[in-house]
């Protein structure tokens, strides 16, 4: 007998939306069988992730309770939550809900089958009023396949006689499924005929759609409730391509039984936690949150495509977003990337930093970058180009090298990866089309130290592997920029700088077109994320803590008076004494977060405290030896995790909105977990055990620190025009194609040529002799291009001061 369909009403039901962002707890089975991934916020079950932890399958999990009659309870609005971790170092969680009411509570576990693609909830009902007959409790979960709200299609249906929920999207499938046969069940579409509009209304699931198709749809069902005070059933949720594939999990894994899939659940994983090091005592009372981070490295990492972690499982204000923000923040950003990489080796993680290395080598696009961020299999997202991104890499081949992740007769695998890597750099460097905040276009203090660090690391790899001549070239172009860094970002007497009373200051950024000798700071910078009539600024009113990566890296003394200058002014315009200890802007006119009402970000907004600068800023505090207070702000960041242990992105600033959800020093609506931050942290545990930066490279602390080198040229280049050469110093211009550089003091009344010096990187160099000349001397220098045989017909100059 072929049942009746019963079609849903209301297609396609309202605009789909995601779900908070300040998650309190993520989870996935450590090991590479299980490829789903779970999140928690507000006492329930949020997103789940398959087949790869960028693509989501749900919005939210959540049971409705009522007594058929009159009262309503919905478990994330209505009950107080608490969460805590099935075992230490273990993402698994114990969640209690109880009703704001008092009439009942909900002790909740939950955890992935290890060798499944499914989510189990075991559910403990409690009737703090009546007894447990007296309630009904359906579970409501929201389908968003695939990363979509829109186009899914759902019914009620069976698997081999077992009474089940699917839903559909693609070539994505998910099964919902209880312990007990479900004792009523229904489809629909969000906002017109799904079960939370049924229930709301009428107490009790009276609406039974077995069909919702191509929409926005939900799925609902009513457990069988029928002790006395207290109830125990677990409910699955499980994924396929196809349902059937998803109905034969759910039901695997219910006849497994939820307490032995949880018995292996965390045996793997306290398996793993036993390989790291130890950098803190384990704490007896409250969140690890050591343990905690090195959780949340891992279980942002893939699985079938082992090396790649994406940046959060969460979408930023999420709640106010729907199919338009398909990537969130689970994408791979390589910057992020590397720095988790660092955690992990912090950790001791070796064989996952690895991973990381080699998933890098394959993302590498073919002319040495990478891009912006991407999904796990490569596939470009956002098109923009942040050349730390392209560094960032060559840094982590050192850092693996230097802590023995890698050893030294596997350094030539890498060797192509890098070449390419610092080509690239020397090619489109210093100026960035993008800082590391994904914004501007130009001279960016973070950045600037990161390629410099990485040209230095690269040379030396460069030696290992019998390349003289590129390790040479490598060495000359990072000295010429490094002695360059003040004259691109380092301004001095601006009206900042008078008000704060400092001689200078490390600017956040100078656009290309300010980069005339010792006078930067004068040009203007268009602040993204802000409306367009506040938008542009001159670029010396604007600072950041970026600044102190010319220490973190190596090319800056910490006690260098250019830093401390620039320390006095990002305290006094950046820094922000939360109840918890001190946090940073990104920088001042920032306009990426909450509005001042609290509302979300929405394209525009005000900047919010970020918890990895103040990681940032204690490592500057150990380069500078001041251990007591870089624990100060160890302990700070530690203050800033969650119930859960979850680091924000952002935290709030200001007086607390209690119907936003928004208090002083507490997480604000952007991604929670932010592996950056948890990264940062290890690294910093890690730091401190040391007494040392644990990443800063040796080779630029020693070359520019501890010996000063200096570079006996200035460098230019078609996106660094010098307008201004210091008397001593010749100019090394580097193209891109061969060319004959015909140049003169006397107006052209006599001229001087040099031929252009081929490299193996595809990049030309032509050493011009202008030490020689004293102050005021002006030179014009134009270049005939020999393989097209044109000339490039405009004169540049560069005066000598």
């Amino acid at each position: 007998m072929v049942e009746e369909i019963i079609k849903a009403p209301g297609w396609p039901g309202i605009p789909a939306s995601w779900t908070s962002s300040a998650k309190s707890g993520v989870g996935t089975a450590n090991n590479g069988s299980s490829s789903v991934w779970f999140t928690i916020s507000n006492g329930i079950l949020n997103e789940i992730y398959y087949p790869h932890v960028d693509r989501a399958c749900t919005r939210d999990l959540q049971l409705i309770v009522t007594d058929g009659k009159g009262f309503f309870s919905e478990e994330r609005r209505d009950t107080y939550h608490t969460i805590e971790f099935l075992a230490r170092g273990v993402p698994g969680y114990k969640i209690i809900n109880t009703c704001k009411e008092g009439r009942y509570r909900l002790e909740k576990e939950i955890v992935t089958d290890p060798i499944r693609n499914s989510v189990l909830q075991k559910v403990r009902f409690v009737a703090l009023k009546g007894s447990v007959r007296d309630y009904k409790a359906f579970v409501l979960l929201a389908s968003r396949l695939g990363n979509y709200g829109a186009g899914n299609t759902a019914w009620v249906g069976n698997y081999k006689g077992e009474k089940m929920l699917f839903a559909e999207r693609g070539d994505v499938s998910l099964a919902l499924s209880c312990n007990r046969p479900w004792k009523k069940a229904s489809v629909g579409f969000v906002g017109a005929s799904d079960g939370w509009q049924d229930v709301s209304k009428h107490f009790d699931l009276t609406w039974q759609y077995n069909r919702a198709e191509n929409g926005n749809v939900a799925l609902t069902a009513e457990v069988e409730l029928h002790d006395d005070k207290e109830d125990d059933f677990v409910v699955c949720v499980a994924f396929g391509r196809r349902w059937t594939d998803a109905g034969q999990r759910s039901k695997g894994s219910l006849f497994e039984g939820f307490d032995r899939i949880k018995k292996h659940y965390i045996f793997e994983w306290r398996e793993w936690q036993k390989t790291l090091i130890a950098l803190k005592p384990p704490r007896k009372t409250g969140v690890d949150l050591y343990r905690v981070s090195t959780s949340v490295l891992r279980t942002h990492a893939a699985k079938r495509l082992p090396g790649g972690l994406i940046a959060s499982l969460s979408v930023p204000w999420g709640f106010s977003k729907g199919d338009e923000d398909v990537g969130g923040y689970h994408l791979v950003w390589p910057r992020d990337l590397v720095e988790t990489a660092g955690g992990l080796l912090s950790a001791r993680a070796w064989d996952d930093a690895r991973k990381v290395l080699n998933y890098l080598m394959v993302i590498q696009e073919t002319d040495g970058h990478w891009a912006q961020n991407m999904w796990l299999d490569g596939t470009t997202y956002w098109q923009g180009i942040q050349l730390d991104e392209t560094a960032f890499p060559i840094l982590l081949t050192d850092l693996a090298r230097r802590k023995g992740a890698v050893k030294k007769d596997e350094l030539a695998n890498f060797w192509p990866m890098v070449k390419k890597a610092a080509a690239f750099i020397i090619k489109h460097g210093p100026v960035s089309t993008q800082d590391r905040w994904e914004e501007n276009e130009g001279y960016s203090a973070f950045t600037i130290a990161v390629e410099i660090a990485a040209l230095i690391v690269a040379a030396d790899l460069a030696d290992h592997c019998g390349e003289e001549d590129t390790a040479n070239f490598f060495r000359e172009t990072a000295d010429a920029w490094n002695e360059q860094i003040e004259s691109w970002i380092y301004t001095k007497d601006s009206i900042l700088a008078k008000k704060l009373e400092v001689p200078g200051y490390y600017v956040r950024i100078s656009p290309p077109s300010s980069a005339k000798g010792n006078c930067p700071g004068k040009g203007f910078i268009y602040i993204r994320n802000r409306p367009a009539e506040e938008a542009e600024m001159h670029s010396w009113e604007v600072v950041s803590p970026d600044a102190l990566a010319l220490v973190r890296f190596g090319l800056r003394s910490p006690h260098d008076q250019r830093i401390l200058n620039t320390i006095k002014v990002i305290d006094q315009l950046l820094k922000v004494e939360t109840p918890y200890g001190p946090c940073w802007y990104r920088y001042n006119f920032d306009g990426y977060g909450e509005h001042a009402n609290g509302n979300p970000y929405n394209g525009t907004g005000q900047g919010r405290l970020w918890p990895l600068l103040t990681g940032e800023r204690a490592h500057y505090e150990i380069a500078a030896g001041n251990l007591k207070e870089a624990k100060r702000l160890m302990n700070t960041i530690e203050a800033f995790a969650n119930e859960g242990g979850m680091l924000p992105e952002q935290v709030w600033d200001t007086d607390d909105i209690p119907t936003k959800g928004l208090y002083f020093g507490k997480a604000s609506g952007s991604a929670m977990p932010l592996v950056w931050a948890h990264a940062e942290y290890i690294t910093l545990c890690r730091s401190l055990l040391e007494k040392r930066v644990f990443d800063m490279p040796s080779q630029t602390k020693q070359r520019y620190v501890e010996n000063q080198s200096p570079s006996r040229f200035y460098f230019w280049s078609f996106n660094n025009k010098l307008e201004y050469l210091p008397k001593g110093k010749d100019l090394r211009t580097y193209v891109l194609a061969p060319a004959v550089v015909r140049w003169t003091t006397d107006n052209w009344k006599t001229h001087h040529e040099h031929e252009s010096s081929k490299t193996d990187l595809n990049i030309f160099y032509v050493d011009l002799p202008f030490g020689k000349y004293k102050s005021g001397t002006k030179i014009q220098f134009t270049f005939y291009w020999t393989r097209s045989e044109n000339w490039e017909n405009h004169d540049f100059h560069v005066t000598i001061e």
